[in-house]
């Protein structure tokens, strides 16, 4: 007579609880900078088991960043070009912000997602009609990476902050010495880096005022490639 069946210590587990509990781990923290072991301590298990329900770290960022991108829309094919990419980017900021690294491995791997697909096709579609003919696919690479790139710095920027010479109030310093002797310097410290080390709030404000002069610098542009409908629209802090 067999006695009763034991439970495995992972009884209940599924590939889906193990990709919720890393996004909840990469929202915390960058998502390069956790490992398998640190994921196994927060479900509480070995980390064979991770690697036994969805497999190691690489595959494990894939489904962390499909997660997060399944929250981006594309916006309206009413729009004009210039409002349909400035609203998808503004729109795609908090998002991907919300989850640091998922913006440098989408620069690594590229929007290669189901749920991604209706966003690469309407903004291939939005250029298609705004006649950028042949540059398409220069003008789809110079808006996404832009605002990836942006993105992902920052995302570096603020996981580096307090550590050393690395964070903005070490720069700081380095700007007011070595800008005593210029103007120039000293125009780019007072204008550009100063409130970022002037509080949580003021950083912030800083951060997206750069993103939106980034992308909207971008828009104008490549408005001069633009020959059909949807001309670039006059860079704005408002939607």
């Amino acid at each position: 007579m067999t006695g009763p069946a034991t439970v495995p210590f992972h009884s209940g587990l599924t590939p889906d609880t193990v990709i919720d509990a890393a996004v909840r781990l990469s929202a915390g923290r960058h998502l390069f900078r956790w490992s398998i072991r640190d994921l196994a301590g927060q479900l509480g298990v070995a980390p064979s088991v991770i690697y036994h329900h969805v497999g190691g770290k690489d595959l494990l960022c894939r489904h962390v960043v499909e997660r997060v991108v399944s929250e981006v829309r594309p916006p309206s094919a009413r729009f004009g070009w210039a409002r349909w990419f400035r609203t998808l980017l503004l729109d795609l900021r908090p998002i991907l912000a919300g989850y640091p690294g998922t913006a440098k491995w989408l620069l690594m791997h590229g929007p290669t997602f189901p749920a991604l697909l209706a966003v690469v096709d309407g903004g291939v579609e939005m250029l298609r009609r705004a006649g950028f003919g042949d540059r398409i696919g220069f003008a789809y690479g110079a808006l996404i990476n832009t605002a990836l790139l942006t993105i992902s710095i920052t995302d570096d920027r603020l996981d580096h902050e307090g550590d050393g010479p690395r964070d903005h109030a070490a720069m700081m310093d380095d700007f007011r010495r070595e800008g005593a002797d210029s103007e120039g310097l000293s125009l780019i410290a007072a204008s550009l880096v100063v409130p970022f080390v002037a509080g949580a709030d003021e950083a912030e404000e800083q951060r997206d005022a750069f993103y939106r002069f980034m992308i909207d610098t971008v828009i104008a542009g490549l408005g001069r490639f633009a020959t059909g409908s949807g001309t670039a629209a006059r860079p704005s802090t408002r939607r």
